[in-house]
C-alpha cells in the first residue's frame, strides 16, 4: 500500500511539473523572457514566507501582518537558507517531501476503512483535486498534512502520545492544527472503551505547548497575545460575519459585477467548496464519525463566519474524509472515478496554470 500511495504521489508530481514547464513558455509576455522554473513558485502567500524566514516578524514588513502567518514554515525555509539553499528551493523540496507522507498516511487511512483498493484511489483523488497544485507548491498544505494524517492514524490506533506530538507539530504550521487538536479530542471521548477511562488523555494537551509558546512571542512582540487573530481580520476580512450575510457577501463577489473576471471565478468556486464541505459534515455526523464531523466542520465554520467566504478550496485538501469517501464510492461504482476524474483533472490544470502566472487561485 505505501509503494502505491508513493507512486501515485511521485507521478502526480511529474505532471505537475510538466503543467508547470509549459506553463511558463505559453504564457510568457511578449517581450519578456520565459520565466524560470523555480521562479513561477514565488507567487502570493511565499513572499510572506520568504520574509519572515528572511528578517523575522519584527523585521522588514511583507505588506500584510506577518503575524498571521504560523512559524513552522517560515523557520524551515530559514533552515534551509542557513545551508545555502535559496528559499523556493527549500519550500519545494519540503512540499515534495511532505507530500509523500501525507500521500502514504492517506492510503493508510483509506486502507482502515476498505482495503488497498480504497487507500490507493483515496491518494488518487486527493492529488487530482482541484487546488492540488498548493500540494506542490511552496505553501503550508503539503507541511501541515505529514504532521495531521500521521496525527489522525495514530489516534485511530490509540496511540495517543504521538497523536498528540504530530498534532502539536501541525500547531506550528497552521491555525487549522487547532482543529485538528479538538479533532482528536472528540475521537479519544467518542471511541474510548470504558466510560471512567482517562487512558491517554494527558497527552491530548500537548498541541497547547506550541499554541501558548506563540502566543507568549507575538505578546512580548505586539503587546496582543492574539495578534495572529488580529491579523487575520485587519488584512483578510476574518472578523465574525453571520453565515448568511458571509454567503450573501461571496454571492455577490461573485455574480455581482464587483470582481474582475478572475476573482469572479474563484469566489464562485468558494461557493462550491462550502457546500461540499456542509453536505461532508452532514454526512459525517449521520455516519456518527464524530472526530472527522468535528474536524471538517470547525473549518467550514470558521470559513462560514468571516466576512465572506475565502480560501476554502485550498481547505477541501486537509479534508481527508472527503478524498476517503470519494474513493469508497469509487470502488463500489467505478463511474464515479471517471466522472470525478473527467471533472477535476482539467481544473486542476487550469487552478495549475492560474497559480503559476501569478492570478488569485484561492
Amino acid at each position: 500500500m505505501d509503494r502505491d500511495a508513493l507512486g501515485i504521489w511521485a507521478l502526480s508530481r511529474l505532471s505537475v511539473w510538466i503543467v508547470a514547464a509549459a506553463t511558463a513558455w505559453l504564457f510568457a509576455a511578449n517581450g519578456t523572457d520565459v520565466a524560470g522554473w523555480f521562479d513561477q513558485w514565488i507567487q502570493w502567500d511565499f513572499h510572506h514566507y520568504r520574509g519572515i524566514a528572511e528578517f523575522g516578524y519584527g523585521g522588514e514588513p511583507t505588506g500584510v501582518p506577518n503575524e498571521a502567518f504560523f512559524p513552522g514554515l517560515p523557520g524551515l525555509l530559514w533552515l534551509g537558507h542557513q545551508i545555502g539553499i535559496p528559499h523556493v528551493v527549500t519550500g519545494l523540496f519540503i512540499s515534495l517531501v511532505a507530500g509523500g507522507i501525507a500521500a502514504v498516511a492517506l492510503g493508510r487511512l483509506g486502507e482502515l476503512e476498505g482495503g488497498p483498493a480504497v487507500g490507493r484511489l483515496a491518494v488518487l483523488a486527493w492529488v487530482c483535486a482541484p487546488p492540488a497544485v498548493f500540494l506542490a507548491a511552496p505553501y503550508t498544505e503539503a507541511l501541515f498534512l505529514a504532521c495531521a494524517l500521521p496525527a489522525w492514524l495514530a489516534a485511530r490506533r490509540g496511540n495517543w502520545l504521538m497523536a498528540g506530538v504530530l498534532a502539536a507539530l501541525a500547531c506550528t504550521v497552521r491555525v487549522s492544527g487547532i482543529f485538528l487538536a479538538i479533532a482528536i479530542g472528540v475521537h479519544w471521548l467518542t471511541t474510548r472503551q470504558a466510560a471512567r477511562s482517562w487512558s491517554g488523555f494527558g497527552w491530548l494537551f500537548l498541541p497547547l505547548v506550541p499554541l501558548a509558546a506563540w502566543m507568549a512571542y507575538l505578546k512580548n512582540l505586539t503587546g496582543n497575545w492574539l495578534a495572529w487573530l488580529d491579523a487575520q481580520a485587519q488584512e483578510w476580512n476574518r472578523e465574525f460575519t453571520w453565515p448568511w450575510d458571509a454567503w450573501a457577501n461571496t454571492w455577490n463577489a461573485a455574480f455581482g459585477g464587483t470582481q474582475s473576471p478572475g476573482f469572479a471565478w474563484m469566489f464562485g468556486a468558494e461557493l462550491v467548496a462550502t457546500l461540499i464541505g456542509v453536505a461532508l459534515t452532514v454526512v459525517l455526523i449521520v455516519w456518527r464519525r464524530w472526530g472527522e464531523a468535528t474536524w471538517v466542520g470547525l473549518q467550514v465554520a470558521a470559513f462560514a463566519t468571516s466576512y465572506w467566504l475565502f480560501s476554502v478550496p485550498r481547505a477541501t485538501l486537509l479534508w481527508w474524509p472527503l478524498w476517503i469517501g470519494i474513493a469508497l464510492l469509487a470502488v463500489r461504482r467505478r463511474w464515479v472515478l471517471w466522472v470525478y476524474l473527467a471533472v477535476s483533472v482539467p481544473l486542476m490544470s487550469v487552478w495549475a496554470v492560474v497559480f503559476l502566472t501569478g492570478r488569485w487561485a484561492g
